[in-house]
This record gives structure tokens, sequence and C-alpha cells, in this order.
């Protein structure tokens, strides 16, 4: 599998480098992973250009002399400090910055770029104690083996992972059940989740379903796909 790993030094390339246009390391991450570590730290101008490939899966690059479009279907992984100096919410170093700095440091990622992530996972500072106390988790072969599990379940349901699934398409291949639905009709009116943030909480319910090797999607997997699409801390979904 193809990692791309860019920091914020190599962001001028970020599209698309040169004239004529050539692949940029969106392209260059296609079918493959883009890390971007810092995620604040980048331009607003070059996080935005993150949303029409993240959307469609190309990129449409257009100067006054020339045209390019290139495929751009990766997957996103970003990391961020909760804040400038990074200890926000840290119980044993104390945060040496305002409220302020902590809510312009935030905001810094659009609500529309954060409407195209789909999992957000907050890692806590622990104690070593507590670290090398912690058991061992499941081995790698083990959770391919089920997330390969998980992928040929859908593809023989829809033809195509959950991930690609239009919007007209959810309601053909969930299957979810009653109670299940009204859970996350509750929770959409109740966390104004946009028409975006709504679908891809139900295709990643339908993802924790086929994990469990289920064929319709029950409330439990609905909660779980909730609690993946928490806002980042300090900022409101």
């Amino acid at each position: 599998m193809i990692v791309r790993r860019v920091t914020q030094s190599q962001q001028w390339k970020f599209v698309t480098g040169g004239s004529p246009p050539r692949p940029g390391e969106i392209t260059l991450a296609q079918h493959g992973v883009l890390f971007l570590d810092e995620l604040p730290e980048f331009q607003r101008l070059s996080l935005e250009a993150l949303r029409e490939p993240l959307e469609t899966g190309r990129v449409h690059i257009s100067r006054s002399a020339h045209q390019a479009d290139f495929p751009a279907r990766f997957q996103l992984i970003a990391a961020m400090n909760p804040c400038p100096c990074g200890h926000l919410g840290n119980p044993t170093k104390a945060c040496r910055c305002s409220p302020d700095q902590v809510t312009r440091y935030q905001n810094r990622l659009s609500g529309p770029l954060l409407d195209r992530i789909d999992l957000t996972v907050e890692v806590p500072v622990l104690p070593a104690a507590v670290l090398s106390a912690a058991p061992d988790g499941e081995p790698s072969a083990t959770v391919a083996a089920r997330v390969a599990a998980a992928r040929r379940r859908a593809e023989a349901r829809q033809g195509c992972v959950n991930g690609r699934l239009a919007a007209g398409q959810l309601d053909e291949h969930l299957r979810m059940a009653p109670d299940a639905e009204a859970m996350l009709h509750r929770a959409s009116a109740r966390l104004a989740w946009s028409g975006r943030s709504f679908h891809r909480v139900l295709r990643i319910a339908r993802t924790i379903a086929d994990l469990a090797a289920e064929d319709i999607v029950a409330p439990a997997h609905v909660a779980e796909a909730i609690q993946w699409r928490r806002a980042l801390p300090g900022r409101e979904e």
C-alpha cells in the first residue's frame, strides 16, 4: 500500500506541482494513505483543497494556460494536538494556552473539511504504569481477516465497499432496523448534522454491522457510529 506522509514544508505541492500541472501529493497517494501530521499547522488554502478529492476522488486544476484532471482517491489520516502547546487535558502537565488560543487553533479546521472526516479519535495522555499494564490487542492478522470478510459482505451485497455507496443507494442497501433508524434521526436532530454527516454515519453504521457479520444494522451499531462521529475537543459538532 502507498503511504504518503506530508509535512507543512511540502504543502506547496499538495495538489499539484510545476507548470504545466503535474500530480501532487494528493494524486501520488491514489489508492493509498495520505497522512497529514499537525493538521492545523497547514495553510487553510491547502486544507480546503482536500474537499473536492475527498468527495469525488478526483482533483481538477484550472490555470490560465493549462487544465488538468488527476485521480485522487485516497484514505486521509490526520493527527493534531488539542492546543498549540499540546497539553490541553494533560493530567500531569498544565496547558499554557488561553481559551482564545485554543479556539483559534482548533478553528483552523473548517466545518466543511471536518464534515468529510468519518472518524475522530481522542488519544488521552496515560501514565507510564497504565501503558505498561495494558493488555495486548488483537494480532494484526486477526483484524485484517475480519476487515477482509466485512469487505466481501459489502461487495456481495451491493457490488462495492460501503464508502463508495452514493447517497441515493443507501436506502436500498442499508437494511436498518426501525429502532436503529429512530435513534439515528434523534441524534441527527440533536447534533444538527448536515446531510453529508448523516449519510457518512449511515455508512459507518453499515460497516460496523458488516464487521460484526450482521445483516441488519441494529441500534448498537448506530450508537457506535455516532460515537465515532464525535466533534473535536472544544469544538461543537
